[in-house]
């Protein structure tokens, strides 16, 4: 699978939530105390993602 999303630790011990593509960071949240918090982001973002406006802001 090209894209996927993935939990790690950052230098701090928290956790964050990362989207990559083809192994390429596209995007990641803020760290997370828990485990927990990180996939309810991800969860988030696979609820409301699809449904989310496109913001064109070059013109």
């Amino acid at each position: 699978m090209a894209h996927k999303f993935e939990i790690r630790k950052n230098k701090a011990g928290e956790f964050v939530a990362y989207f990559t593509y083809n192994g390429e960071s596209i995007w990641w949240t803020e760290g997370y105390s828990s485990k927990a918090s990180a996939k309810n982001a991800i969860e988030s973002v696979l609820k409301n993602g699809p449904n989310a406006a496109v913001d064109d802001q070059t013109d």
